[in-house]
């Protein structure tokens, strides 16, 4: 399937919750910037994904993963890098993965698809332990949606519903104060469940995760603050105390004021 271009947006906004500037301390903080390009230019157009899900009810010779995506990939049973490890006895199964795919929209899903032997009515409910994109960013006080669908409980859902999580990737760049630049992605979520149904009866349910990526990249940028800014925040600070300390003040004395008036009022 022929790649295009047009489904890209420039225009596209991103969410709010990822753009928010961070501050690190008095003399250091860090600004956020938007721009449009594809910062990890060095990636060779592939994206590296860690997913990380338990499906109680699913015994591991059924469970797979599927990759497929806009150039035409098409992977069923992805087995690289992959483990499987049986739950309650061996009737679920957590599933792990480290795999790559294209920065292309496409997407990836669990599913009983590579199975020998499809089951009659699989149950997909299932706990997301970790979904992130990329290079993990350990840097303190950077808050971002690296991990969304971390802790995302399905355990209550139908057992026969196929469940769609509708991704939005965005890069991600943070350069500390050497210049240094690291790359990772956030993502927003949308997800809804249903049951699938053809002209030949109900459809084997899944785990879908459908990904498009933003054209527009968030950066972090940590830059050591001026001293004669701190000092200018101090004085601030000092000059607003005084200033709220002369309002108490003086609504304190035209109180004062007025109660004298009424008392001598009262006198006369």
């Amino acid at each position: 399937m022929a790649f295009d271009v047009r489904r890209f947006d420039i225009y596209r906004k991103v969410p709010k919750d990822l753009t928010q500037p961070t501050y690190t301390g008095a003399f250091r903080n860090q600004v956020n910037e938007l721009y449009v390009d594809d910062p990890d230019k060095d990636s060779g157009g592939k994206i590296e994904v860690s997913l990380n899900i338990s499906l109680p009810n699913l015994h591991c010779d059924l469970v797979g993963l599927d990759i497929q995506d806009e150039m035409g990939r098409h992977e069923v049973g992805h087995l690289e890098n992959s483990l499987k490890v049986p739950l309650s006895d061996g009737h679920g199964c957590r599933f792990e993965g480290e795999f790559s795919i294209n920065k292309v929209p496409g997407n990836f899903h669990v599913s009983t698809h590579s199975a020998t032997a499809q089951p009659q009515s699989p149950d997909m409910t299932h706990i997301i332990h970790k979904l992130a994109f990329g290079e993990k960013l350990k840097v303190q006080h950077v808050q971002g949606a690296f991990n969304a669908l971390g802790g995302a409980n399905k355990l209550q859902s139908n057992a026969l519903a196929s469940h769609d999580y509708i991704l939005k990737i965005v890069p991600t760049v943070y350069e500390d104060l050497g210049g240094k630049q690291r790359f990772s992605y956030q993502y927003t979520v949308a997800n809804k469940e249903y049951v699938a149904y053809s002209h030949t009866g109900r459809i084997i349910p899944a785990i879908w995760f459908r990904y498009d990526l933003s054209p527009i990249t968030v950066k972090y940028t940590e830059r050591r603050q001026p001293f004669y800014r701190f000092i200018t925040t101090i004085c601030a600070i000092i000059g607003g105390t005084f200033t709220v300390a002369g309002i108490i003040d003086s609504c304190i004395f035209t109180a004062s004021e007025a109660w004298k008036k009424i008392q001598i009022g009262k006198m006369s």
